[in-house]
């Protein structure tokens, strides 16, 4: 379960987010569509935390995960991390080998069992739709692999340390058609484990994935409903706008 409650954001005096709230139900896949600078992306990076890396940046409201205020004071970051994974938009493989990538994060967690390691790294690289590809060269180089097998090699290292959220901002924007529908077949097999929330400029993406669908502009969450109701009979007048290409 994931929740935002009258969020406020700032970088420096810049008010990038307004009065945002919305509630996503878990297992399902929410999107996030808007014009470029609209706020999308930094909503979802709150929900791991990732702004807290940038300075003079400044949150009011509550970003709720499981029940709890993550920006509690008493909340540990990297427990945090494990808890909601994150794939980014380019594929950011280490420079490791294949199996070492997924297994990362198992050993910064302190856990170095063999066949806890070997159990785990099959089992994610099966979730994300990669193991008949790699089984056979785990030990190669993870940059040997295309774009479309680095990208679902992320999602992996994400899933290896058992998240219950997946947040994936424009997971598929670098990509080939073929290797697009192939981590959006992925998506919609994932969301029975896992929460999604991705962030698209694409709207047929979006309309294809998605459960639920947020519309943002100028750092406002405009609508939010059902994804066949907005692209089909939205409640606003911008989101209709938006969605028939005549602004955006």
């Amino acid at each position: 379960m994931i929740e935002a409650k009258n969020i406020d954001f700032y970088y420096g005096d810049f008010h990038a987010l307004k009065n945002v709230s919305l509630f996503i139900e878990p297992y399902t896949v929410t999107a996030f569509i808007g014009p470029s600078g609209c706020g999308k992306s930094t909503f979802l990076r709150l929900f791991n935390r990732m702004n807290d890396l940038i300075e003079n940046t400044r949150l009011t409201g509550e970003c709720i995960v499981d029940g709890q205020n993550i920006y509690d004071k008493t909340v540990k970051v990297d427990r945090l991390r494990k808890q909601v994974g994150m794939v980014f938009q380019k594929p950011n493989p280490f420079p490791k080998t294949i199996f070492e990538n997924v297994a990362y994060g198992l050993r910064v967690n302190g856990i170095n069992n063999k066949q806890v390691l070997s159990e785990t790294v099959e089992k994610s690289l099966r979730q994300s739709a990669l193991w008949d590809e790699v089984k056979d060269k785990l030990k190669k180089s993870a940059f040997e692999l295309s774009g479309g097998q680095q990208q679902r090699l992320c999602i992996a290292r994400a899933l290896a340390i058992s998240p219950s959220v997946l947040l994936m901002d424009e997971p598929a924007s670098a990509l080939d058609p073929i290797s697009t529908a192939k981590i959006e077949e992925l998506i919609y097999e994932l969301k029975k484990d896992y929460t999604i929330v991705i962030v698209t400029h694409n709207m047929q993406q979006a309309a294809r994935i998605s459960d639920k669908t947020g519309f943002f502009m100028l750092g406002e969450l405009v609508e939010f409903s059902d994804t066949k109701k907005m692209f089909l009979n939205p409640d606003k007048e911008e989101t209709q706008n938006y969605i028939t290409g005549r602004f955006g």
